[in-house]
Protein backbone atom coordinates (compact mmCIF):
# COMPACT_ATOMS: atom_id res chain seq x y z
CA UNK A 1 0.00 0.00 0.00
CA UNK A 2 1.75 2.94 -1.09
CA UNK A 3 0.71 6.45 1.03
CA UNK A 4 -0.26 9.48 -0.43
CA UNK A 5 1.11 12.98 0.22
CA UNK A 6 4.14 13.42 2.24
CA UNK A 7 2.88 11.01 4.73
CA UNK A 8 3.80 7.46 6.08
CA UNK A 9 2.55 4.17 6.22
CA UNK A 10 4.59 1.21 7.50
CA UNK A 11 4.03 -2.50 5.79
CA UNK A 12 5.81 -5.52 6.72
CA UNK A 13 6.83 -7.47 3.80
CA UNK A 14 4.23 -5.79 1.88
CA UNK A 15 1.40 -6.18 4.55
CA UNK A 16 0.15 -3.11 6.65
CA UNK A 17 -2.34 -4.44 9.03
CA UNK A 18 1.08 -7.08 10.99
CA UNK A 19 2.83 -3.72 11.33
CA UNK A 20 3.19 -4.98 15.25
CA UNK A 21 4.04 -8.59 14.45
CA UNK A 22 7.89 -9.47 14.86
CA UNK A 23 9.13 -9.43 11.07
CA UNK A 24 12.63 -8.49 10.84
CA UNK A 25 12.39 -6.05 7.93
CA UNK A 26 9.81 -2.94 7.60
CA UNK A 27 9.29 -1.05 3.94
CA UNK A 28 7.63 2.46 4.25
CA UNK A 29 6.72 5.00 1.52
CA UNK A 30 7.30 8.45 1.00
CA UNK A 31 6.26 9.42 -2.37
CA UNK A 32 8.63 8.50 -4.11
CA UNK A 33 11.41 7.56 -1.44
CA UNK A 34 11.36 3.97 0.04
CA UNK A 35 12.22 3.39 3.46
CA UNK A 36 13.49 -0.15 4.49
CA UNK A 37 14.16 -0.38 8.40
CA UNK A 38 15.92 -3.49 9.55
CA UNK A 39 13.87 -5.06 12.24
CA UNK A 40 15.79 -8.22 13.65
CA UNK A 41 16.29 -8.01 17.33
CA UNK A 42 18.49 -5.57 19.41
CA UNK A 43 21.67 -6.43 17.00
CA UNK A 44 19.67 -7.13 13.75
CA UNK A 45 21.67 -10.24 13.14
CA UNK A 46 21.86 -11.33 10.06
CA UNK A 47 20.16 -14.94 10.03
CA UNK A 48 18.18 -16.70 7.31
CA UNK A 49 14.65 -15.44 7.87
CA UNK A 50 15.89 -11.98 7.84
CA UNK A 51 17.80 -12.52 4.45
CA UNK A 52 14.30 -14.41 2.73
CA UNK A 53 11.99 -11.44 3.78
CA UNK A 54 14.80 -8.53 3.14
CA UNK A 55 14.92 -10.07 -0.47
CA UNK A 56 10.74 -9.95 -0.71
CA UNK A 57 11.21 -6.81 -0.06
CA UNK A 58 13.72 -5.79 -2.19
CA UNK A 59 11.90 -7.53 -5.14
CA UNK A 60 8.83 -5.35 -4.37
CA UNK A 61 10.73 -2.02 -4.36
CA UNK A 62 12.21 -3.35 -7.40
CA UNK A 63 9.18 -3.01 -9.25
CA UNK A 64 7.75 -0.16 -8.22
CA UNK A 65 7.96 2.16 -11.08
CA UNK A 66 6.75 5.32 -8.81
CA UNK A 67 10.02 5.16 -6.90
CA UNK A 68 12.85 7.44 -7.21
CA UNK A 69 15.71 6.41 -3.93
CA UNK A 70 15.77 4.79 -1.23
CA UNK A 71 17.05 4.07 2.36
CA UNK A 72 18.07 1.55 4.29
CA UNK A 73 18.61 1.79 8.26
CA UNK A 74 18.24 0.18 11.30
CA UNK A 75 15.32 1.36 13.14
CA UNK A 76 15.60 1.75 16.62
CA UNK A 77 17.89 -1.19 17.38
CA UNK A 78 21.40 -0.91 18.99
CA UNK A 79 23.12 -1.57 15.86
CA UNK A 80 22.19 -0.88 12.05
CA UNK A 81 23.65 -4.27 11.50
CA UNK A 82 25.96 -6.39 13.31
CA UNK A 83 26.83 -9.13 10.97
CA UNK A 84 25.90 -12.87 10.64
CA UNK A 85 24.52 -14.78 13.68
CA UNK A 86 27.41 -16.45 14.51
CA UNK A 87 25.04 -19.38 16.73
CA UNK A 88 24.29 -20.46 13.38
CA UNK A 89 27.75 -21.67 12.16
CA UNK A 90 28.60 -24.94 13.30
CA UNK A 91 25.18 -26.28 11.54
CA UNK A 92 26.54 -24.64 8.66
CA UNK A 93 29.90 -25.85 8.47
CA UNK A 94 29.47 -28.88 6.03
CA UNK A 95 26.97 -27.09 3.59
CA UNK A 96 28.13 -22.96 4.04
CA UNK A 97 27.60 -22.29 0.36
CA UNK A 98 24.27 -24.08 -0.47
CA UNK A 99 22.24 -23.02 3.00
CA UNK A 100 24.21 -19.01 3.79
CA UNK A 101 26.77 -17.79 1.00
CA UNK A 102 24.96 -18.24 -1.98
CA UNK A 103 21.75 -16.95 -1.37
CA UNK A 104 23.41 -13.97 0.85
CA UNK A 105 24.78 -13.09 -2.21
CA UNK A 106 22.12 -13.14 -4.01
CA UNK A 107 20.23 -10.66 -1.56
CA UNK A 108 22.93 -8.39 -1.68
CA UNK A 109 23.53 -8.39 -5.39
CA UNK A 110 19.48 -7.50 -5.63
CA UNK A 111 20.09 -4.92 -3.19
CA UNK A 112 23.32 -3.43 -5.06
CA UNK A 113 21.36 -3.66 -8.66
CA UNK A 114 18.32 -1.57 -7.28
CA UNK A 115 17.58 0.46 -10.37
CA UNK A 116 17.66 3.83 -8.85
CA UNK A 117 19.55 5.37 -6.06
CA UNK A 118 19.99 3.98 -2.36
CA UNK A 119 21.42 5.26 0.66
CA UNK A 120 22.05 3.51 3.97
CA UNK A 121 21.65 5.91 7.26
CA UNK A 122 24.18 4.17 9.74
CA UNK A 123 23.44 5.53 12.85
CA UNK A 124 24.44 2.32 15.19
CA UNK A 125 27.83 0.08 14.07
CA UNK A 126 27.70 -2.08 10.63
CA UNK A 127 30.16 -4.74 11.23
CA UNK A 128 30.78 -7.74 9.17
CA UNK A 129 27.23 -8.51 7.43
CA UNK A 130 26.14 -5.13 8.62
CA UNK A 131 28.98 -3.16 6.52
CA UNK A 132 28.37 -5.17 3.66
CA UNK A 133 24.64 -4.54 2.90
CA UNK A 134 25.93 -1.11 3.47
CA UNK A 135 28.63 -1.29 0.70
CA UNK A 136 25.78 -2.69 -1.59
CA UNK A 137 23.83 0.58 -1.17
CA UNK A 138 24.70 3.38 -3.49
CA UNK A 139 25.70 5.72 -0.74
CA UNK A 140 26.37 5.82 2.98
CA UNK A 141 25.57 8.58 5.65
CA UNK A 142 26.95 7.70 9.07
CA UNK A 143 26.36 9.13 12.30
CA UNK A 144 29.33 10.88 14.31
CA UNK A 145 30.96 8.81 16.98
CA UNK A 146 29.09 5.66 15.39
CA UNK A 147 32.23 2.64 14.15
CA UNK A 148 31.65 0.57 11.39
CA UNK A 149 33.94 -2.66 9.88
CA UNK A 150 34.88 -5.91 8.80
CA UNK A 151 35.71 -7.76 12.02
CA UNK A 152 35.82 -11.23 10.37
CA UNK A 153 39.60 -11.67 10.55
CA UNK A 154 39.17 -11.80 14.36
CA UNK A 155 37.15 -14.94 14.35
CA UNK A 156 39.13 -16.59 11.58
CA UNK A 157 36.32 -15.14 9.59
CA UNK A 158 35.93 -13.58 5.80
CA UNK A 159 33.98 -10.58 4.24
CA UNK A 160 33.93 -12.28 0.84
CA UNK A 161 31.18 -9.83 -0.88
CA UNK A 162 32.39 -6.74 1.07
CA UNK A 163 36.25 -7.33 0.38
CA UNK A 164 35.73 -7.05 -3.36
CA UNK A 165 33.08 -4.18 -2.93
CA UNK A 166 35.35 -2.77 -0.62
CA UNK A 167 38.22 -2.73 -2.72
CA UNK A 168 36.53 -0.98 -5.62
CA UNK A 169 35.00 1.74 -3.05
CA UNK A 170 38.65 2.71 -1.26
CA UNK A 171 41.13 0.88 -3.09
CA UNK A 172 43.36 -2.29 -2.50
CA UNK A 173 45.70 -0.45 0.20
CA UNK A 174 43.21 0.62 2.92
CA UNK A 175 40.73 -2.66 2.06
CA UNK A 176 43.48 -4.71 2.68
CA UNK A 177 44.43 -2.84 6.19
CA UNK A 178 40.25 -3.04 7.32
CA UNK A 179 40.23 -7.22 6.30
CA UNK A 180 43.31 -7.94 7.91
CA UNK A 181 43.48 -6.51 11.19
CA UNK A 182 39.45 -6.85 11.27
CA UNK A 183 40.11 -3.20 13.08
CA UNK A 184 36.72 -0.77 12.98
CA UNK A 185 36.82 3.04 11.72
CA UNK A 186 35.22 5.76 13.36
CA UNK A 187 33.35 8.45 11.50
CA UNK A 188 36.21 10.41 10.51
CA UNK A 189 38.01 8.28 9.34
CA UNK A 190 35.31 6.29 7.10
CA UNK A 191 35.05 9.62 5.42
CA UNK A 192 38.68 10.26 5.05
CA UNK A 193 38.98 6.95 3.44
CA UNK A 194 35.73 6.66 1.39
CA UNK A 195 33.53 3.97 3.04
CA UNK A 196 30.96 7.11 3.73
CA UNK A 197 30.04 9.63 1.63
CA UNK A 198 28.90 12.11 4.77
CA UNK A 199 28.85 12.12 8.12
CA UNK A 200 26.34 13.82 10.52
CA UNK A 201 26.50 15.03 14.05
CA UNK A 202 22.46 14.03 14.33
CA UNK A 203 20.44 11.64 12.89
CA UNK A 204 22.23 9.49 10.17
CA UNK A 205 18.44 9.24 9.18
CA UNK A 206 17.22 12.65 8.70
CA UNK A 207 20.48 13.31 7.18
CA UNK A 208 19.96 10.48 4.46
CA UNK A 209 16.05 11.82 4.32
CA UNK A 210 17.17 14.73 2.98
CA UNK A 211 20.12 13.42 0.54
CA UNK A 212 17.31 11.14 -0.54
CA UNK A 213 14.37 14.28 -0.91
CA UNK A 214 17.62 16.18 -3.15
CA UNK A 215 17.82 13.00 -5.45
CA UNK A 216 14.35 12.43 -5.72
CA UNK A 217 13.76 16.15 -6.85
CA UNK A 218 16.50 15.40 -9.61
CA UNK A 219 15.44 13.28 -13.01
CA UNK A 220 14.72 10.07 -12.24
CA UNK A 221 16.06 8.57 -16.12
CA UNK A 222 18.83 10.30 -15.63
CA UNK A 223 19.88 9.27 -12.32
CA UNK A 224 19.07 5.15 -13.44
CA UNK A 225 21.27 5.76 -16.41
CA UNK A 226 24.09 7.67 -13.99
CA UNK A 227 23.99 4.56 -11.93
CA UNK A 228 24.35 2.45 -14.79
CA UNK A 229 27.49 4.51 -16.60
CA UNK A 230 29.00 4.10 -13.02
CA UNK A 231 28.86 0.46 -12.92
CA UNK A 232 30.02 -0.49 -16.36
CA UNK A 233 33.06 2.19 -15.54
CA UNK A 234 34.03 -0.10 -12.88
CA UNK A 235 33.07 -3.30 -14.11
CA UNK A 236 34.12 -2.96 -18.02
CA UNK A 237 36.46 -2.27 -20.41
CA UNK A 238 37.09 1.53 -20.94
CA UNK A 239 35.13 1.64 -24.55
CA UNK A 240 32.49 -0.55 -23.71
CA UNK A 241 31.81 1.52 -20.72
CA UNK A 242 31.96 4.96 -23.36
CA UNK A 243 29.85 3.21 -25.82
CA UNK A 244 27.36 2.66 -22.94
CA UNK A 245 27.38 6.48 -22.07
CA UNK A 246 26.70 7.38 -25.73
CA UNK A 247 23.32 5.10 -25.57
CA UNK A 248 22.37 6.76 -22.25
CA UNK A 249 22.92 10.05 -23.66
CA UNK A 250 20.78 9.15 -26.43
CA UNK A 251 18.24 8.19 -24.16
CA UNK A 252 18.26 11.60 -22.41
CA UNK A 253 18.03 13.48 -25.47
CA UNK A 254 14.44 11.15 -26.43
CA UNK A 255 13.60 11.98 -22.62
CA UNK A 256 10.74 14.23 -22.03
CA UNK A 257 12.37 15.09 -19.17
CA UNK A 258 15.04 16.70 -20.49
CA UNK A 259 12.82 19.20 -22.14
CA UNK A 260 11.16 19.62 -18.66
CA UNK A 261 14.61 20.92 -17.05
CA UNK A 262 15.46 22.92 -19.63
CA UNK A 263 12.06 24.59 -19.58
CA UNK A 264 12.26 25.06 -16.02
CA UNK A 265 15.01 26.36 -15.61
CA UNK A 266 14.08 29.51 -18.16
CA UNK A 267 10.67 30.04 -16.76
CA UNK A 268 12.26 29.71 -13.33
CA UNK A 269 10.23 26.99 -11.77
CA UNK A 270 10.95 23.73 -10.20
CA UNK A 271 11.07 20.84 -13.11
CA UNK A 272 8.19 18.06 -12.35
CA UNK A 273 10.11 15.06 -13.61
CA UNK A 274 7.84 12.38 -14.85
CA UNK A 275 11.24 9.33 -15.37
CA UNK A 276 10.67 9.55 -19.35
Amino acid sequence: MKSTGMGIKPTEAGTASNVATASPVLVEFRDAIAEITLSNGPLNLVTQPFLVELNKVLARVREDGNLRCLILHGGESRAFCAGSDIKEFDDLHADASQRKILFEDMVLRNLARIPFPTIAAIDAPALGGGLELALACDLRVLRQGVKIGLPESQLGGLAGNGSVRLVRLIGPSRAKEMLFTGETLDASKALEWGVVNRITDGSALVCARELAETIARRGPLSNKLAKRLVEAAQDGPLDAALSASTVAQQRIFDSRDLYEGVEAFFTKRAPEFEGR
